[in-house]
């Protein structure tokens, strides 16, 4: 049923290699388990259990791994890894003999003859971790099997300084059950084992080193507390269970509830595991009824199972999207760029509505936020064509629904605010000139990076993607007002859209480079050669002659494409930065002049099959040469089973940035389903007909 990837012996013993790798589940609530395949924390935000306390923000590390034992006689077997600066110990890896994620990560450790496997799942929308062991003493002496918990309970972008943190764990224990509470924050975490006995021996495992964290110049030592261990025995020549089960609350009542619905013996807790998996399942199999035509590759279906890992649960507002594990909040621009692969190609329509609904309640003067922050702080509305991807999303889902319907009664009053505040003016400078391109201020389009409060790709003015996104947005307003019986409105949105697509054709047009320019402000026109106008051509609605659009793509394939996407800028610029490494000054850099990007190979696929046609041999030759490479490449690299944020933009383009990337799975699996397999949205053809009439 699941795609696996598996690690054998000889591949584990590459420690640098396997160690690079990162494996990743979450719980749909914003929470997840997450560390290298060698068991090694190697960020501050790898952990057991990452619970999101005020779902799907508040992320704390709450258990940050579960270091196990094998004690023979009087020998001691450490299966647990940790890194400190100077060694690592203990090297429990050693004992690790085989890997595997299918869809849940399951480790395979051998040591005097004993064989433990242990696989990791989180039950769906519940703040908790449980961990099966299976165990086989093939020895003729007993042993015993010691798991000690380390605990934190920080947040996940910090690291626990014991000496200098409000930090204070307390715990309480009985026969099997611990519980263990943090002073600061106010939250309980409870640990339980199904067999065996508990045992406390606390203490502090100070400077803990994550080597990810200090090759970005972030805080890399952290303290964590080890509270004790659970203990079971394992005779000689038999088969045991064992399950160790973590849950995280912030309610007052924590401690007396939080296990209550779950299960307390290990079967149940592994019939608890296949119903996960079935749940995981199911997905697999909506996407092939949905599109009957689409073979069953595991790279789709990794892909599929993918998109699930970002779709979240909100305590108050329904549905969201987490931008990219595991730093990423919910960030406006990403959910709706995202959403159509995410939701619409899967066949998770319910959800799509979700999120319309969850960030529709945030719109403020047209704005949708740029994105909600993980603290208590209000949303951050920096950001000019968040909004104008909320209404193409809109427009998506009406091409895979025709729910006309629910977009006149819930989303209508919300695009028509977007567009009228873009008209008269909002806040950030966005206003329209008299060209009706659509200008605003300074870092408020995805290319957004600063250095010391200065912007790195300076992009005031007309961006070249955002005058797309606007016209595209007033040519659905067109269509939805002529549904709704406002042909008034109607009929002004389209003497809107007429003057910006005049003001565009006479001032992006770069006639030398035969290709757009980047930005416009007053007389100043910036011919960087980046991926932005690639929109121009990929969106619905466009504003160019077929022989410029042509042009266009032909551009972008030859000085920006790579095979894991586009770069962020043309390696002839002297601004050029190829490798994405170093302390933040040095990423930020670099983030977008050079950084390759692979969430636009989606409107890139989308713009070259549409300027060159959809013929067999087009589309064979896309998805060959687009979509494939990253496909195949990286579902076995750096975030196992998902797709990276960025990659370097000098080969061998090495995976950066976050190990999991909404945008980055979403777009390439749009343009896989919709352009290079041609499975159209059901009532594409109906929307066309309708705004032809």
């Amino acid at each position: 049923m699941f795609p696996s990837t598996k690690l054998d012996q000889a591949a584990l013993s590459r420690f640098e290699e396997v160690v690079k790798k990162e494996w990743l589940i979450t719980n749909g609530l914003g929470g997840y388990a997450s560390s290298t395949v060698p068991g090694l924390n190697t960020r501050k935000y790898h952990g057991l259990l990452v619970a999101a306390l005020h779902p799907p923000t508040d992320r704390r590390v709450c258990l940050a791994k579960l270091d196990e034992e094998v004690c023979v006689g009087n020998s001691i077997y450490p299966l647990g890894v940790t890194e400190f600066q100077s060694t690592i110990f203990p090297q429990g890896f050693l004992s690790l003999k085989e890997f595997s994620l299918a869809p849940f990560p399951k480790h395979l450790y051998e040591a005097q003859k004993i064989k433990i496997e242990r696989t990791v799942f989180m039950p769906h929308e519940k703040n908790a971790v449980i961990v099966l062991y299976k165990i086989l003493n093939a020895n003729s002496l007993d042993a015993k099997i010691r798991i000690s918990p380390l605990v934190n309970g920080r947040g996940f972008h910090a690291v626990t300084d014991r000496w200098k943190t409000q930090l204070n764990p307390i715990q309480k224990y009985s026969n099997r059950k611990l519980h263990v509470s943090f002073s600061q924050p106010p939250s309980t975490m409870i640990i339980t084992a199904t067999d065996g006995r508990y045992e406390a021996s606390e203490k502090w495992i100070e400077r803990i080193y994550y080597r990810e964290e200090a090759a970005r110049g972030e805080s890399c030592l952290d303290d964590c507390y080890q509270t004790g261990f659970f203990e079971m025995e394992a005779q000689a020549k038999k088969h045991e269970s064992l399950a160790i089960v973590a849950v995280a609350d912030s309610s007052p009542d924590a401690a007396e509830r939080s296990l209550d619905d779950l299960p307390a013996s290990f079967y149940d807790l592994e019939a608890l595991c296949e119903k996960e998996a079935n749940r995981r399942g199911r997905l697999l199999e909506k996407v092939h009824e949905e599109h009957t035509s689409l073979s069953r590759h595991e790279w789709l279906s990794w892909l599929v199972l993918a998109a699930d890992t970002f779709i979240v649960k909100a305590a108050d507002l329904g549905k969201s999207v987490i931008a990219g594990y595991h730093w990423f909040e919910c960030w406006g621009r990403d959910a709706f760029i995202s959403l159509p692969g995410l939701m619409l190609v899967t066949g998770r329509i319910d959800e799509a509505r979700g999120v319309f609904l969850s960030f529709k309640q945030h719109l403020k003067q047209g704005l949708i936020p740029n994105f909600v922050s993980e603290s208590c702080t209000p949303p951050a509305y920096n950001s000019v064509d968040a909004s104008l991807w909320f209404v193409n999303a809109v427009f998506q889902y009406l091409k895979y629904t025709w729910d006309f319907s629910f977009v006149q009664e819930h989303l209508w009053d919300a695009v028509k605010a977007i567009i009228e505040n873009y008209l008269k003016g909002t806040a950030f400078n966005i206003s329209l000139g008299n060209d009706s391109l659509l200008a605003h201020g300074s870092q408020l389009t995805w290319m957004d990076a600063t250095v010391d409060g200065q912007p790195v790709t300076a992009r005031e003015g007309k961006a070249v993607e955002v005058q797309a996104l606007w016209y595209n947005a007033l040519k659905v307003m067109e269509l939805l007002a002529e549904r709704f019986d406002e042909p008034d409105e109607a009929a002004r949105y389209m003497s809107i859209a007429a003057k910006t697509k005049r003001g565009f054709s006479e001032k992006f047009w770069n006639a030398e480079k035969k290709c757009l320019y980047d930005t416009v402000e007053m007389n100043r026109r910036d011919d960087s050669l980046r991926p932005n106008q690639i929109i121009a051509v990929a969106l619905d609605f466009t504003m160019l002659e077929t022989a410029q659009n042509e042009s266009i793509v032909d551009t972008v394939h030859r000085e920006l494409f790579t095979p894991f996407g586009l770069r962020s800028l043309a390696k002839e610029d002297p601004r050029y930065v190829g490798i994405y490494s170093g302390d933040r000054r040095s990423r930020d850099k670099a983030y977008h002049n050079g950084t390759v990007w692979p969430w636009l190979l989606g409107p890139f696929t989308t713009a070259y099959l549409k300027v060159k046609g959809g013929s067999d041999f087009r589309r064979e030759y896309a998805f060959r040469n687009f979509l494939l490479p990253l496909f195949t490449a990286q579902i076995s690299d750096a975030g196992l089973g998902n797709v990276n944020e960025i990659f370097d933009g000098d080969p061998p383009n090495r995976p950066r940035g976050c190990v999991a990337q909404a945008w980055s799975v979403a777009e390439p699996l749009r343009a896989y389903v919709e352009d290079a397999m041609q499975i159209r949205p059901k009532y594409e053809k109906q929307l066309v007909t309708m705004y032809q009439t």
